[in-house]
């Protein structure tokens, strides 16, 4: 089942969210960050609201990589304001927690863990509407703006986890261009090999007429299916973009072809990971950053020790994508030569070393750190990491070669260094 998100793209729409007033809105709640709240983007949505007459309070502490009190926090705040439309701007972390606090406001009587995906929560589907959210999105990364996934770190297990329901995409997902003009390297970067995985994830993902049992009821059927023929035009589309633009982007803020392109490769890698799934590169990453020792990546500035999430993600592909390679080498050496890879009279024995070779290029060139020890992780932490990446049932099980715990253990082996 095909669930695309609407989207605007355009230098300047965020230009244009006062049409919430066209969906009746009277009180909406305005999520942000303390870093954008101070940049002229925000100044620009304001008036908008403003032109349209529509009151609206700002929420705008929303922590980076948020975790279950942050989120608890914005639940309460958007409870108490009897809001009617929900507007989010920022990157994944704003948008995930405006999902959030959406979702928990109109249901009022859930616990926390109702909707949180099991077995950490009790996965309950969602069966209500939630109210109209605009997502303008500040990165060309997550595609939060066209899922129907809110991540957030979930303290008691130091792990990240989330929920998953169609019914949190947002009603409209802004893409504006220009709002990427103030977005540093790291952020860039980090951000761009979050496009890279979800596209090479979906790609690779087990396909959806491979996954059993079938749900017994269509409202059950998981919001990831797995790769499939539609989610597979997105994610190739995004994987072509990523070789044209993505080093550029990274490497010039003034190049604005270059991160206008990474956002649309952005949204289309979203709309096929958001259909299809992600796997172990994701579900190795929630681990990683929740048990972040006292890691600081340049560029970011916030008040913990902080792994961003693209990092955490991309540190292990080039593990996961040789070890998974033999369950589908043919989609390996497309995505490979979507990348730039030259596979002439390439194997499919060799489908695995390929990509893990093109990605690595991408990670050398963009001077991705050389692994997680560089994390402050060492061999006497695997066990916890693979502790911590056992429960992520929602996103392992998507993998195309089944893992269990010492193969999971021998992936993160792999990845202390990786050049």
């Amino acid at each position: 089942q095909m669930a695309c998100s609407n989207i605007r793209y355009g230098l300047g729409v965020s230009k244009e969210v006062g049409d919430l007033a066209n969906m009746n809105a009277k009180k909406v709640l305005l999520v942000t960050d303390t870093n954008l709240e101070k940049l002229p983007l925000l100044q620009t949505v304001k008036e908008s609201l403003d032109k349209e007459n529509i009151n609206f309070e700002v929420y705008s502490k929303t922590r980076v990589e948020p975790n279950d009190k942050s989120f608890t926090d914005a639940i309460l705040f958007a409870k108490k304001g009897n809001f009617d439309a929900y507007l989010a701007v920022g990157g994944g972390s704003v948008i995930d927690t405006c999902k959030a606090a959406n979702l928990y406001a109109c249901n009022p009587d859930a616990e926390f863990l109702d909707f949180v995906n099991a077995p950490i929560g009790k996965g309950k589907p969602v069966k209500n509407n939630l109210k109209p959210l605009i997502a303008v999105t500040t990165t060309a990364g997550t595609g939060s703006e066209t899922t129907g996934v809110s991540i957030f770190d979930y303290s008691p297990l130091n792990a990240k986890t989330g929920i998953a329901s169609r019914m949190l995409k947002p009603t409209l997902g802004v893409v504006d261009p220009l709002t990427l003009i103030h977005l540093p390297n790291r952020v860039t970067c980090y951000t761009g090999f979050d496009v890279l995985c979800h596209a090479l994830e979906s790609l690779t993902a087990i396909a959806f007429n491979k996954r059993f049992p079938r749900p017994v009821d269509p409202a059950l059927r998981p919001a990831y299916q797995g790769s499939n023929p539609i989610s597979d035009i997105w994610s190739k589309h995004a994987l072509s973009i990523c070789k044209d633009y993505f080093v550029r982007a990274v490497n010039s803020n003034e190049d604005l072809e270059a991160r206008a392109k990474m956002h649309l490769a952005s949204a289309f890698a979203g709309i096929g990971f958001g259909n299809a799934g992600v796997h172990l590169c994701h579900g190795m990453s929630y681990p990683i950053s929740g048990m972040v020792k006292n890691y600081m990546s340049p560029d970011y500035t916030p008040e913990h020790p902080l792994i961003p999430h693209g990092l955490s993600v991309i540190i292990t592909a080039p593990a996961v994508f040789r070890f998974i390679a033999s369950a589908c080498p043919e989609r390996h050496i497309e995505a490979a030569e979507l990348l730039g890879a030259d596979v002439t009279g390439v194997k499919k024995s060799d489908a695995g070393k390929v990509l893990s070779d093109v990605v690595l290029k991408y990670m050398h060139e963009l001077q991705i750190p050389n692994g997680i020890s560089a994390f402050g992780y060492t061999s006497s932490d695997i066990s916890a990491l693979v502790e911590g990446t056992l429960p992520q049932e929602r996103v392992t099980k998507l993998s195309p070669r089944k893992v269990d715990r010492d193969s999971i253990a021998q992936l993160l082996e792999e990845s202390l260094t990786i050049y």
